[in-house]
């Protein structure tokens, strides 16, 4: 079997995330069936597949949400189970629910995160994630009348307050416009040239042009294509290319 997926670690950009022959099965259904994979520092990876392939799965064992059944996640260094605190602080999830409080204004979701992070509310940080979101006007208004695109505009803001070393993103481009899009992508792209990675689950390829170097492709639990993706920096436009 090709070993998909595992060849983008060097010297000169070490592993941010090692998945391997991670398996997870609920009740009687394998939803993986032995992942293999490696995302390096300062890397963009698309996973795809279709709906059911494992791609959402495979994104909370990563983030600690599931446990394995079997196999090993490492992320920076990491065992996901053994070292569960530690890998949180590492990684920032933007998943299918934004996990925002109605009630609460769009600066008020951000002190409470900051403060469930750990650490000082700053309010100058707080309005600039929000500005660089575009959501600067909206800083005092309940999250309860927000559209699902603003929701999502107050998630990546949250994630700009974290800085994770490791971005996990499913389905990301759901619910956003074209500069819904972009800023989503900028915030990517600022997270690779720090030496972060990024892990983006989508059916969306093209959103992610410019910013997304591999793509995997998972079927029936498994890793069964790798892709390289041009149109990012420094290569020619195009979609993907086997």
């Amino acid at each position: 079997m090709a070993d998909w997926g595992r060849g983008a670690a060097t010297p000169d950009r070490p592993p941010a995330i090692e998945v391997e022959g991670l398996a997870r099965r609920f009740g009687r259904r394998w939803a993986l069936r032995g992942v293999d994979l490696r995302v390096g520092q300062g890397e963009a990876v698309a996973l795809m597949g279709r709906n059911g392939s494992g791609k959402t799965t495979l994104l909370r064992v990563v983030a600690t949400l599931l446990r394995p059944t079997r196999g090993h996640v490492r992320v920076a260094g990491r065992d996901v189970v053994a070292e569960s605190a530690a890998v949180r602080e590492r990684v920032g999830l933007m998943g299918h629910a934004p996990g925002v409080y109605d009630d609460l204004t769009a600066a008020e979701n951000l002190r409470f995160a900051m403060r469930m992070m750990g650490r000082p509310v700053d309010e100058e940080r707080i309005a600039e994630a929000l500005a660089a979101v575009g959501l600067a006007t909206e800083a005092d208004e309940r999250v309860r009348g927000f559209s699902a695109g603003m929701r999502r505009r107050l998630v990546l803001a949250r994630l700009r307050l974290q800085e994770p070393d490791v971005l996990l993103l499913d389905e990301p481009y759901a619910s956003f416009d074209a500069e819904g899009v972009e800023r989503l992508n900028a915030f990517v792209r600022e997270t690779v040239e720090r030496g972060g990675a990024v892990l983006v689950a989508t059916h969306d390829l093209a959103r992610g042009e410019g910013v997304l170097e591999r793509a995997l492709v998972l079927d029936s639990g498994r890793v069964v294509q790798e892709l390289s993706v041009t149109g990012r920096p420094g290569a020619g436009r195009g979609a993907v290319v086997p």
